[in-house]
């Protein structure tokens, strides 16, 4: 009987087999690649004092290199000091208070800041490259070890792999260092619309003393922004803090925008409710502006204003994002919100001075009688109404109300119990704030909510500066334990008034007031 044939040897198909050098070199240096990285995420950072500001300074892997500098919650200022593949960001913690203070108050602290922010700066860099250094060798070492157990020729190797991609990438931060960065800085969020925040750089000459004065100048006028939250009470949201942005009232301003994006980004927006009044005529051509929501990367509700047309409030809602509330209710970011929009259309009339037709108030009753409609398992958290007297009618049947309309930031407790919160303008009044002697500021406020109760904890008003002004103040209020809310009676229920219904103008019309 014939012997069995012997089994065929297994084919050599991937390269990786025919060329076991070329794959060992290569798994030598993705390990050292990405041990260095993994090292830079853990240790490449340090925390430091300049001046009287708590920074925070990091070096990151990146491939168009620059350094920013971030100052939460205005935005961020990039220069292209450098090409790839290490990014320089320092951000700002938190400021000293005592020494804030101390500087504000002795001018011969302002002429000597100039030469402690340069030697803070150039300690603190020392300190941050070596640390960066260490912590990328050793992490291509800790990964080759973990990889090649006892090889250690591989190991060793791998650590060399992470030495030479940190003196490749100095030498390349070195060779394309751009000493006249300074002269064309990037601004992000507020930092767009309000560059003056850390002064003119374009009028920077290229000698080290005027530079120094700049960077003084920075640090000087951020640590008057941050001294204002030293004042604030104590509240400290935690991570299971819904956090709530309130805004009303854009009027197609599209300075609104940037004061949205950068809040949002800065406080850890979970959703953004706007009460209305985000269009002006209301014209379908207004729509174009409504195309940020899209982009915000948060749910954005929205609720009709006197301002807004039907076919505003149709844009707003093919927008993603868009959550919009006509005498409905609906849960989002774990809140139940009931909203309704305003019955006028009065885009050519300034209604604010003046009594709220019955209309209005009729409108406010219809909401109310919804939200009492709602299980008793699934009460509503926040009703949305654009006009306060409207807002009214809400009381004892809901903790909370948003609403603005009167272009003023305002909170009452009512009588049965409801905290009433009206906002202030967003978009600062829009044209209308160049009708006045004193600019309107830009208001907004952000709104803590506990995930378990979803009672309002405490708020954060934010108040920038209108036209011509250069301010921004942050202002924090703790909700006081008495005014929890406590449902009162029922209203007694009024009569129905007719209503005239709001006018849907297509693209081709032209915005007729109905009063």
């Amino acid at each position: 009987m014939a012997a069995p044939d012997a089994p065929a040897p297994a084919p050599q198909w991937g390269p990786w087999r025919r060329f076991p050098r070329t794959t060992l070199a290569v798994e030598i240096v993705l390990i050292g690649l990405v041990g260095a990285w993994l090292g830079l995420v853990v240790g490449g950072r340090l925390q430091t004092t300049v001046g009287p500001l708590e920074t925070r300074l990091t070096i990151e892997l990146a491939p168009t290199g620059d350094s920013v500098l971030s100052l939460p919650p205005l935005g961020e200022l990039s220069l292209d000091t450098h090409d790839g593949p290490f990014r320089l960001r320092a951000e700002v913690t938190q400021i000293d208070e005592t020494a804030a203070r101390q500087l504000f108050a002795d001018p011969t602290g302002l002429n000597k800041l100039p030469g402690e922010v340069a030697v803070d700066l150039k300690s603190a860099l020392r300190d941050l490259v070596l640390r960066a250094v260490g912590s990328a060798v050793l992490g291509a070492l800790l990964l080759g070890v973990f990889v090649f157990r006892r090889r250690l020729r591989r190991t060793l190797l791998s650590g060399g792999v992470a030495v030479a991609m940190v003196a490749v990438g100095g030498g390349i931060t070195a060779a394309t260092w751009n000493t006249k960065a300074i002269n064309e800085p990037k601004y992000d969020g507020l930092l767009a619309s309000a560059p003056s925040v850390v002064g003119d750089a374009r009028d920077i000459v290229n000698d080290f003393q005027k530079y120094e004065r700049q960077l003084a100048k920075i640090v000087t006028n951020v640590s008057r922004l941050y001294d204002v939250t030293s004042t604030l009470p104590a509240f400290s949201p935690s991570q299971s803090t819904i956090r709530v942005l309130s805004v009303s009232d854009l009027h197609v301003n599209p300075a609104a925008w940037g004061v949205i994006r950068s809040v949002t980004k800065q406080f850890d927006i979970d959703l953004i409710v706007d009460t209305g009044d985000i269009s002006d005529h209301g014209t379908a051509a207004e729509n174009a502006y409504l195309e940020p929501i899209g982009s915000l990367g948060v749910p954005y509700v929205f609720v009709r204003g006197n301002h807004d047309s039907l076919e505003t409030q149709r844009g707003v809602a093919a927008l993603p994002n868009a959550v919009v509330l006509d005498d409905e209710v609906r849960e989002v970011a774990g809140l139940r919100l009931a909203g309704i929009g305003d019955p006028r259309f009065t885009p050519d009339k300034n209604t604010r001075d003046r009594p709220a037709p019955a209309t209005v108030k009729q409108t406010g009753l219809a909401l109310a009688d919804l939200i009492r409609a709602q299980p008793s398992d699934s009460p509503v958290d926040i009703g949305l109404i654009h006009d306060p007297d409207g807002a009214t009618q809400l009381d004892g049947s809901v903790p909370l109300t948003l609403s603005g309309h009167l272009h003023v930031r305002k909170e009452n407790k009512l009588p049965r119990g409801t905290f009433q919160f009206i906002q202030g303008s967003t978009g600062a009044s829009g044209l209308r704030g160049l009708e006045k002697e004193k600019p309107t500021p830009l208001r907004a406020s952000v709104l803590y909510f506990d995930r378990a109760t979803h009672a309002l904890q405490a708020w954060d008003d934010i108040t920038l500066g209108g036209l011509g002004l250069q301010s921004a103040s942050v202002e924090r209020h703790v909700r006081p334990d008495d005014t929890a809310y406590a449902p009162g009676p029922s209203p007694t229920p009024t009569p129905a008034v007719s209503e005239t219904p709001v006018p849907d103008f297509s693209t081709s019309g032209s915005p007729e007031p109905s009063g």
